[in-house]
């Protein structure tokens, strides 16, 4: 409820108010959906960013959220504001946070008080990037969040559920992932392992006490539990597959090859949409980089540790933390995740703090809060706190630049 209030009310204040953004691409893409096409039928007031082949404009963002908006475009149209969905979409990502620390400590996966949960949650919800993603709309902010929701679903299925709803409910949380942003299906590398050891221990058992049959059943029961998950994902891989070959004749092409890059444009030409070329920029602006005074630069990203350094937790928990295997499968997933994004042509331009950071930041989360969970209070509401007071003085300013 609080960060709702605090979205909408940053949302209501700036220059584009609850209007929609010039950028709200998935609305125009659900009216195409309703309409039974897969181009564009009405075009918005800008198309920045879109894919242009034979006239026809396409969007290479993948088009879940577009699916979410059909219902709410087919009774107010296009004009629709994205900016109110997407602050709500925000606002249900913070009650998932809280939900999946709740089932965290819940089943011993962290110890944490209520008082630092309360913490970590005010953290995520203004002292992070997500802070200034989630108030103001637009087609890449809004594919983030949904996204963002998508990944937090799976892994509170993971921890909470059993059996076939839990391996079912994450790969339909994952395949919608998948079909919100491409590289969010990493992510769900610990939740798939995490599922495993908690199925295989329960069936088989871990004192190697039963007799072959019960262990040749209890995998014959885990080997459907796990078809019950991929299932989803095949499946959304197959409408991706299908959705680019009917756009663009290739079904690998997403529409990126069509793109107006702008500044990015040169790069692009030389060295593709991804390459070692961009690492060192995207390091730099995304790890390395002080915004602050605000000056040339400063909206294209801002060092996630700088800005966020509740995030800090992270390191011991990857040290040191127990069962190690559960450490270090999220600090796979956070890797696995982070590779495309510093591979991209572009650092996320016209945004304030390392907003592509937002793809890993359940699986980050989660280690941080299981490397907090031995930190005085004291130390970790002052690092909350710091990082809140940053991000509000960057989202202060950039609502003054932001071009709605």
């Amino acid at each position: 409820m609080l960060a709702s209030v605090v979205y909408l009310i940053l949302a209501g204040s700036h220059r584009g108010a609850f209007n929609p953004s010039r950028f709200a691409y998935f609305n125009y893409l659900a009216d195409a959906f309703l309409h039974g096409q897969l181009h564009l039928r009405l075009l918005p007031a800008s198309t920045h960013d879109l894919s242009e082949v034979g006239g026809r404009f396409y969007l290479y963002w993948p088009p879940f959220p577009a699916v979410l908006l059909m219902p709410f475009v087919a009774l107010w149209g296009v004009s629709f504001s994205d900016v109110i969905f997407t602050a709500l979409v925000g606002a249900a990502d913070v009650a998932l946070v809280a939900l999946l620390l709740r089932s965290a400590v819940a089943h011993r996966l962290v110890d944490l008080s209520p008082v630092q949960r309360g913490w970590l949650l005010l953290f995520f919800a203004f002292g992070t990037v997500q802070f200034t993603l989630a108030p103001f709309g637009r087609v890449w902010f809004t594919s983030q969040l949904v996204g963002f929701g998508c990944v937090a679903v799976a892994y509170w299925a993971a921890i909470a559920l059993q059996g076939v709803q839990a391996f079912g409910l994450v790969g339909a949380a994952m395949a919608a992932a998948l079909l919100t942003r491409h590289q969010l299906l990493f992510a769900g590398l610990w939740p798939a392992v995490y599922l495993l050891w908690k199925h295989v221990q329960s069936k088989t058992g871990s004192t190697g006490s039963e007799n072959p049959g019960a262990k040749a059943a209890g995998f014959k029961t885990i080997a459907g539990y796990v078809a019950a998950g991929a299932l989803p994902v095949l499946i959304a891989l197959a409408i991706l597959a299908v959705y680019n070959i009917s756009r663009f004749g290739d079904v690998a092409e997403a529409g990126l090859r069509f793109q107006w890059m702008g500044e990015y444009l040169d790069d692009y030409g030389r060295f593709g949409a991804f390459s070692l070329h961009y690492v060192r920029t995207n390091l730099f602006y995304q790890y390395l980089f002080y915004p602050f005074p605000i000056r040339e630069g400063s909206y294209q990203g801002g060092g996630l540790f700088w800005l966020s350094p509740v995030f800090l937790g992270a390191v011991p928990a990857a040290l040191w933390s127990r069962p190690c295997w559960s450490a270090r499968t999220l600090v796979i997933s956070i890797l696995l995740v982070a590779t495309p994004i510093l591979l991209l042509v572009g650092t996320g331009f016209a945004q304030f703090g390392p907003r592509y950071t937002l793809d890993f930041t359940v699986p980050l989360l989660l280690l941080t809060a299981i490397g907090v969970q031995r930190w005085p209070i004291r130390v970790l509401g002052i690092l909350v706190v710091i990082s809140i007071a940053q991000y509000g003085l960057g989202i202060f300013h950039f609502m003054r630049v932001l071009q709605y």
